[in-house]
């Protein structure tokens, strides 16, 4: 076992007795060590609960004959750190994340991991981690939050980010708002959309590395429970069968996830995280794979924000593995992979199926043809930027209109509650890439407060920060190389017109070669934002939103 580095012989008697000053007793010790990294915390909806996933996590890890010994790991919300300083801590915190779970699994020799996050940042950092570590892993999230029904509407949290734009212009009522604000949120679990969140969770499961399940039980439910005892007992399998994550992510698991992607429609920021996660196995995911899978798998779900639909209705209706069941019927998935389960993918899927067309559409009957993520190139963004395009109205999958620029999201916001933004214009926010920002930050704030206004399809937001997965409209982020490193972005003025073809995947500034070179000729860099701390450092060394924002 790896575990007897710190047990095992004579000389580890001094680390038993640390442990036996714990309480361990030598049956305890004598076990599987297995690490279980719990985000719990009290500051994110979708981790407050995960004190109950962890027990019920370490009871399956004790029926199987193993000893559980968990540690906890941080975490930001997303929601509560969006347009703020806070979110530049966001995106940074997925490499702390991945250290720290790293730093913890190898320096106690655990013979397994179970991994427990649910959020945003915390699901791709632990990812990398068990990537990195290479010893037998299994994920188990949180799950998704409910959605309620308040005056005949469904709400969640994208609710309240748009109702804060149709306040300012006088659509809805203090009364009105003070209801939503109350009933939004109804209680633990991860927003409860297709945002970042529920997209890696849902992912996790198509990588193999989270039983079927992961990410679609919901929270509340006893289900999720139950299926945490089976991740308890699943690793002890694992273990016992040296089945690692290398076994397990391969170049063909990304590009099943990348297809199920497509097909779920999910966050912009799942292509910034599954780079980065296939980065930590040696696998480079180019972002012209992106269009080409994105080419040729239809797409199957309109969930919030592209839709009325909500992760509990995906559950309901046969959940990812069911979406995958679809996808497999016109051989659009590799089907012989190995995953958690001992199975193989096909085996996992053999009697999935749809309980529910309207949420799950057959794959002869798509809502499009192509997948709802779209990569697009041209002179603004040569090497690459990212547009969720089953949550852009089709008015504006192509559009060309003049640029209104602005340097950070605070000015953007703005100019936006100002009403200085109109029909037809392009919106550009720049200097908030991975290095600019530093940290990356999404937009939910800015492209929410269009859409409150009824502007999403009318006017179209460009950034080189990031987007929600809660975002919809024409918001296009990732834009690459960032203004910081002297990319086309930066050399955007005011009144350019900007060009944007979705469906051909282009996007660019209606200058001439000749204009972008004067211009680039007389850009200097400006002073950076941050420059001591964590957000410092992060800002040297991060790389760019192309290759998954990860460390040089």
């Amino acid at each position: 076992m790896r575990s007897d580095a710190v047990k095992k012989g004579i000389e580890r008697a001094p680390h038993r007795s640390l442990f036996k000053a714990m309480g361990y007793t030598d049956e305890e010790i004598s076990r599987p060590l297995i690490g279980i990294a719990n985000a719990k915390s009290e500051i994110i909806p979708g981790h407050i609960h995960l004190d109950k996933i962890a027990e019920a996590v370490k009871a399956g890890i004790r029926m199987a004959g193993g000893t559980p010994v968990e540690f906890g790991v941080i975490g930001v919300c997303d929601g509560i750190a969006m347009g703020h300083i806070g979110m530049k801590y966001s995106l940074a915190t997925r490499e702390l994340i991945a250290d720290s779970c790293e730093a913890m699994g190898m320096a106690h020799s655990f013979d397994g991991m179970v991994f427990i996050p649910n959020c945003d940042k915390i699901v791709p950092g632990m990812l990398m981690a068990a990537a990195r570590m290479n010893i037998p892993s299994i994920f188990i999230s949180g799950g998704p939050m409910l959605s309620v029904s308040r005056g005949g509407k469904s709400l969640d949290l994208l609710s309240m980010f748009e109702a804060v734009g149709a306040y300012k212009v006088g659509k809805m009522t203090d009364r009105e708002m003070a209801e939503w604000e109350d009933h939004a949120c109804p209680g633990c679990g991860s927003c409860a959309g297709m945002f970042t969140a529920n997209s890696m969770n849902c992912l996790t499961e198509v990588l193999g590395l989270g039983l079927p399940g992961n990410g679609t039980i919901p929270a509340v439910y006893a289900e999720r429970i139950r299926l945490a005892k089976k991740a308890g007992m699943q690793i002890m399998e694992l273990v016992r069968k040296d089945i690692k994550p290398s076994d397990i992510l391969t170049h063909k698991s990304f590009e099943n996830a990348l297809a199920v992607d497509m097909a779920l429609g999910c966050s912009t920021n799942s292509v910034l995280h599954l780079t980065a996660i296939a980065h930590e196995v040696g696998i480079k995911i180019d972002l012209d794979i992106i269009n080409e899978i994105s080419e040729k798998v239809p797409n199957l779900c309109r969930l919030s924000p592209a839709g009325k639909h909500y992760i509990q209705d995906l559950y309901a209706a046969g959940g990812v593995q069911a979406v995958m069941k679809e996808l497999s019927r016109k051989g659009l998935l590799h089907l012989d992979l190995m995953t958690v389960t001992g199975k193989t993918v096909g085996e996992n899927i053999e009697n999935a199926e749809v309980k529910n067309f309207e949420v799950i559409r057959s794959i002869d009957n798509p809502y499009s043809p192509t997948g709802g993520i779209a990569v697009l190139k041209g002179n603004l963004a040569p090497d690459g930027a990212v547009v969720k395009r089953s949550a852009v109205a089709e008015e504006m999958l192509v559009h060309r209109g003049p640029a209104k620029v602005f340097d950070s999201e605070e000015s953007a916001i703005e100019a936006i509650y100002r009403g200085q933004i109109v029909k037809g214009d392009v919106v550009i926010i720049r200097y908030e890439g991975p290095r600019g920002g530093p940290g990356m930050r999404e937009m939910l704030s800015p492209t929410s407060a269009i859409c409150g206004m009824g502007l999403d399809k009318d006017v179209a937001l460009i950034t080189d920060g990031r987007f929600s997965g809660a975002t919809r409209g024409a918001s296009i982020g990732h834009v690459s190389p960032e203004a910081m490193e002297g990319g086309p972005i930066a050399l955007v003025k005011d009144g350019d017109i900007i060009s944007i073809d979705i469906p051909n995947g282009k996007l660019n500034v209606e200058i001439s070669d000749e204009e972008m070179e004067r211009r680039r000729a007389a850009w200097k860099a400006p002073a950076p934002k941050i420059t001591k701390g964590y957000l410092g450092r992060y800002s040297r060394l991060v790389t760019s939103a192309s290759t998954g924002a990860v460390f040089r």
